[in-house]
């Protein structure tokens, strides 16, 4: 049996499909860092905010993907380190917000919403 995360993601993401409305839809999971490669002495994983994943899916990507990898331990990554930026510049990408976009900050200066940066996929 799945557990609870997991049957809710892909039922939301079923129902979503199933409804016409996966394609102009993009279902982001993200955490804030990954989760060491090893367990500790007390049976948990520390912090590890040199590797993580996320899952993506609709918004018009091809499903099914695995971009970059890390080594057998997941300690490290091997191919396609991905940054804020990227996931920054696809989730603007999607929105059609054009990636050379600026705001103005309360100085009145304008700030690109991206400085570094390419979509994903």
């Amino acid at each position: 049996m799945l557990p609870v995360f997991d049957r809710g993601i892909t039922a939301l993401v079923s129902d979503l499909e199933d409804r016409g409305l996966l394609e102009s839809t993009l279902v982001l999971i993200i955490g804030e860092f990954g989760r060491g490669p090893v367990m500790t002495k007390t049976a948990g994983r520390d912090h590890w905010p040199a590797v993580m994943s996320f899952l993506m899916a609709g918004g018009g990507f091809r499903g099914g993907q695995v971009i970059g990898a890390t080594d057998r331990r997941g300690g490290a990554i091997l191919e396609r380190p991905l940054t804020p930026g990227d996931l920054a510049a696809t989730v603007y990408q999607h929105l059609q917000i054009p990636l050379d976009t600026h705001w103005m900050n309360p100085s009145g200066r304008p700030v690109p919403l991206i400085e570094q940066g390419t979509p994903i996929c």
